[in-house]
């Protein structure tokens, strides 16, 4: 009978601080921040802005 490999913990500590890291740049407002720059850039690349 084949040894089960055991389970790394790392890869699921890692992957839960950035999803609360995540959450937490959510819960800020940082995507409409991004939105709202990167509208300013286009339209300045444009020259409209």
């Amino acid at each position: 009978m084949k040894k089960k490999k055991p389970i790394q913990k790392l890869p699921f500590i890692v992957l839960g601080f950035f999803l609360i890291l995540f959450l937490a740049g959510v819960m800020s407002g940082e995507p409409s921040r991004v939105l709202e720059q990167s509208w300013q850039i286009c339209l300045s690349c444009m020259g409209i802005g």
